[in-house]
């Protein structure tokens, strides 16, 4: 999808496998077995996702998936093969180098964990050398001092280095972090979280992170129990779908697997999704 001002293209990771049930929270299993089915270990199939934005000189990545660090054990454990973000970027003619900038909507290692790689002594650095990484202040003092329900979610050399190497910029709030880029706390998901609207011609485009990470999760009850705050999730949810639909955002979902993009649409009364490619 590009423009004479912007190109936005979806590109990925890969996929990760992960329990369907905590996928799903309260949802019955016959239920959300309905939409996706588990594997003969209870996992569902995600991708994921990240959103490239180039605009002028600024050459923007929102999310960065798991990336190459990840032991044997971890990735049996969550079904992950080789990262694919380093290919995906060829594909499209740039480097690490290339990326000004990365926008994470939190700091889970399935979403952070491609922004640093392993160097040639083992140490954890930088992906992206010349990028500012903008995350917010909130969601950074969860990820290093995390509680015991949600350390597991949190690798710190995905996200250490980055300060290290003086790449990293905290927000304190709603900012606009290139032009035309905007983040919007919502919560919910982890203190902190927060999602990204890109103003692109007439509409805005919107990377709602794991506040909705699937078309299936559109359904107000359909929260994850990886989630800090449910019920925060829940009326954030409700109020950004409703602008969603009332100003025809296109939604992108962070772990959408064949349907990654889509536009909330009112049909007979009832809402529904109209899938896109992006």
């Amino acid at each position: 999808m590009n423009s004479d001002k912007a190109e936005l293209t979806i590109i990925s990771d890969g996929n990760i496998k992960l329990d369907g049930g905590a996928m799903f929270g309260q949802v019955p299993k016959v239920l959300w077995e309905q939409k996706t089915l588990p594997d003969r270990r209870n996992r569902i199939s995600l991708g994921l996702n990240c959103l490239l934005i180039r605009n002028g000189g600024h050459c923007t990545l929102v999310d960065t998936g798991v990336g190459s660090k990840e032991p044997d054990k971890i990735k049996d454990r969550y079904g992950l093969g080789s990262s694919q973000l380093a290919k995906e970027l060829r594909n499209r003619g740039l480097t690490p180098k290339d990326i000004t900038g990365v926008i994470l909507t939190h700091l889970h290692f399935d979403h952070a964990g491609g922004s640093t790689r392993l160097d040639r002594a083992g140490e954890a650095v930088p992906t992206f050398p010349a990028a500012k990484y903008y995350i917010q202040k909130a969601d950074w003092e969860e990820a290093i001092s995390p509680n015991e329900r949600s350390k597991g979610s949190y690798h710190s050399d995905d996200f250490l280095p980055l300060e290290e190497r003086g790449q990293l910029i905290l927000l304190e709030g709603d900012s606009e972090v290139a032009p035309g880029v905007h983040v919007r706390v919502t919560g919910g998901h982890s203190q902190g979280h927060q999602m990204v609207l890109v103003n692109y011609g007439g509409e805005r485009v919107a990377f709602m992170g794991d506040l909705v990470p699937t078309p299936h999760h559109l359904r107000l009850p359909y929260v994850t129990s990886y989630d800090r705050f449910p019920e925060d999730t829940l009326e954030k949810k409700r109020a950004l779908l409703e602008e969603a639909e009332r100003c025809g955002w296109l939604i992108v979902f962070c772990h959408g697997s064949k349907e990654r993009a889509g536009y909330i649409e009112r049909r007979n009364g009832a809402l529904s999704f109209r899938p896109v490619e992006l």
